[in-house]
């Protein structure tokens, strides 16, 4: 039977919107005190649940809803904020994790310590992605094998891992991640270009293998139709430029394949020497949004006086414009116009809109303030690194 003083303790803490989250033996001290402790005592442990409700930061979990269901596993709350881990962040992602009676967020603090992780970066990983304390020790340590077979170290792992928790964590089909790396190495893939990969786009390993053999699929088929007999060559220069392709639907990067085609009029020549170079990264573009971008650039430059030809060559020449939205390709544009570089340098120089629009506006600021004239010279400047520019306008200067 529990005293009235105890239960008049509790009601105050549920009354602040507090969950107390102790250990049985803790509680059971905490109820002899309120029993045995003197009225004064009692007085002063009130009020300072009333006034210092922030040193139970560590003991206790804020609640919207003071008459909401309690959580199921008290402990494993504990160690996840003792790690350090942000609990709100995690229980908006994947709030089913907090009712499993069985986690194994010790253990994989322990093995992710031993592989050279640092405690906020493995509080960071549970945090945005905490399905990963639900991975067994087995399949933890058989995955990062795997992994170790293509990745050079540890480390390189660790920083993956930080970068993108979900690539390692999504899946615990072993199986699957070993059958996709024979599969790739199958199709002409190097250890150079699976390390690439599992760099830049882990996800492709969490794909069934199906999904990754029908890319592939598409990839070999585009090849053979634009007439080039060496399907393993262009899989693998494809792949090594665009990395992500393998995580796009095959419907896409078809679709991108077809607007390059019919939009640039090429042959199969020139189609095969875009896609397998400059034009590699826009094959996991949002159809829509490439063409759109393509509509808004055409439209831009022929209302400044250029041709259809020099757009085409324009976009050819840097299909990365294409990655650009509408209202800052014309700002950075109209910037360039205003500080009088004209439209025919722009063509020339693609990569100048590569730079922020405060870049450009500072660096044209700087050059006309010195006597450059931009209309008449190279505006290659205008892309170059900070240093660089900088090292540039001191000898202009002098």
């Amino acid at each position: 039977m529990q005293s009235p003083i105890f239960l008049r303790q509790m009601s105050i803490l549920k009354g602040l919107g507090y969950l107390t989250i102790m250990a049985p033996r803790n509680l059971l001290y905490m109820r002899n005190n309120f029993l045995s402790g003197s009225r004064c005592w009692v007085t002063q442990f009130s009020a300072e649940i009333l006034f210092k409700s922030v040193s139970f930061r560590f003991f206790s979990v804020k609640c919207d809803n003071a008459d909401s269901e309690p959580l199921k596993n008290d402990e494993l709350l504990n160690n996840l904020l003792i790690m350090g881990v942000d609990i709100d962040m995690a229980k908006k992602r994947q709030p089913g994790v907090f009712n499993r009676m069985v986690t194994n967020e010790q253990h994989l603090k322990t093995f992710l310590l031993s592989k050279g992780a640092s405690k906020e970066v493995i509080a960071s990983i549970i945090s945005r992605y905490p399905r990963a304390i639900t991975r067994t020790p087995e399949s933890l340590s058989k995955r990062w094998d795997l992994w170790r077979n293509i990745v050079p170290s540890d480390l390189d792992i660790v920083h993956i891992l930080e970068r993108s928790p979900e690539s390692f964590f999504r899946s615990s089909n072993n199986l699957n991640l070993e059958n996709n790396i024979k599969f790739l190495y199958s199709v002409g893939l190097t250890h150079k270009c699976l390390c690439r990969l599992l760099t830049s786009a882990p996800r492709t390993f969490s794909n069934s293998l199906d999904l990754n053999k029908q890319m592939i699929e598409l990839l070999q088929k585009v090849c053979l139709s634009l007439g080039h007999n060496d399907p393993a060559d262009f899989v693998k220069k494809i792949i090594f430029k665009n990395p992500f392709i393998l995580i796009q639907s095959t419907k896409r990067v078809k679709a991108n394949i077809e607007f390059l085609q019919s939009t640039f009029n090429l042959n199969s020549e020139d189609l095969l020497a875009l896609i397998c170079g400059p034009g590699a990264d826009i094959l996991d573009l949002s159809n829509d949004y490439a063409k759109r971008n393509y509509i808004n650039i055409k439209e831009k430059l022929l209302s400044l006086g250029s041709t259809e030809e020099e757009v085409q060559k324009f976009v050819l020449s840097y299909p990365d414009m294409l990655f650009l939205a509408g209202k800052k390709f014309n700002d950075k544009v109209d910037c360039l116009i205003e500080g009088k570089v004209h439209i025919s340098q722009i063509i020339e120089n693609p990569y100048v809109l590569d730079s922020s629009i405060n870049t450009l506006k500072s660096r044209i600021k700087d050059l006309v303030d010195v006597g450059y004239n931009l209309s008449t010279s190279n505006i290659t400047l205008l892309s170059w690194s900070k240093k660089r520019y900088a090292a540039k306008l001191r000898k202009l200067r002098g």
